[in-house]
């Protein structure tokens, strides 16, 4: 039986700023197996990166043999416990020195340990992947329906990464609409084989109109039924999904909404605020 998520120990190969809000690490195997057996569903696959702390050659974790693994590492020390947040793989690929993996980063000047860990990666340093190992897992949420005549997308640049792997997969005769929300027009970045999509940036430097406003003006229509795929703030995201329910009449079936991050809230805060009233 496969099982679809395990450990693979990590290390940055190389870094590249994308725009003036993401940047690029590059991650290669670590030890053996590496990223050796590392499936990627592709579209918006999610994963569980650990980091380590200040000082730190590598994330604290227990060992992957572990039986509660994930209850021995909540019971760690705060400030030794590696520090796991939630990514997009942006792609995976075989590279000249065996595979890679990249994830893009927002950074922010006010971002949590995650962002300021990226503006220092280096080479060689070193994290994990909680990754999975098949193709079609629950860390993949992209996903529409056969019957699919129009996709309508909403992200916000933590959400981009995922948004711009997904419009690369979507087959080239398929209309999409796009609504991204920036921070600056320099991170309005076009993901390649876009095919049909029209995409709208909105730039909050511009002072660009709020999500809701700009897409309960635009016309969308299209023959066929719709897939909606919408992820960010998570205030947002509930706010694009009530318009789309309520206002437009889309199926709630057809809609994904994930909530990556919430303003105020780190994401283990709101990972505890959803576990009442989930967001995705």
């Amino acid at each position: 039986m496969t099982v679809p998520f395990r450990l693979f120990a990590l290390r940055v190969l190389r870094t590249a700023p994308l725009s003036p809000s993401l940047l690029r690490v590059t991650f290669g195997g670590h030890g053996e197996p590496g990223l050796s057996g590392f499936v990627s569903g592709g579209r918006d696959q999610s994963l569980s990166l650990f980091l380590p702390h200040p000082g730190q050659d590598e994330p604290a974790l227990p060992a992957e043999t572990d039986p509660d693994w994930f209850t021995s590492y909540r019971n760690m020390p705060d400030g030794i416990r590696a520090v796991m947040r939630s990514y997009t793989a942006r792609a995976h690929r075989d590279g000249p020195a065996g595979p890679e993996l990249d994830i893009d980063f927002a950074l922010h000047p006010d971002g949590g340990p995650a962002c300021r860990w990226a503006q220092q990666a280096a080479p060689g340093q070193r994290v994990a992947v909680l990754g999975p190992t098949a193709a079609d897992n629950t860390g993949v949420r992209f996903r529409p329906a056969g019957d699919t005549g129009h996709v309508v997308i909403w992200a916000d640049e933590t959400a981009l990464p995922a948004a711009s792997a997904a419009l690369e997969q979507l087959p080239a005769d398929l209309p999409v609409k796009a609504w991204i929300t920036v921070q600056h027009r320099g991170d309005a970045m076009e993901p390649t084989a876009l095919g049909r999509a029209e995409i709208t940036y909105l730039v909050r430097d511009e002072d660009a109109p709020a999500p809701v406003e700009a897409i309960a003006a635009a016309d969308i229509d299209a023959p066929g039924a719709p897939y909606v795929w919408i992820a960010g703030e998570a205030s947002c995201v509930r706010a694009l999904r009530r318009h789309f329910v309520n206002d437009r009449g889309v199926d709630r079936r057809r809609i994904t909404f994930t909530g990556y991050w919430r303003q105020g809230l780190t994401e283990d805060g709101l990972r505890e605020a959803t576990s009442e009233h989930e967001v995705s």
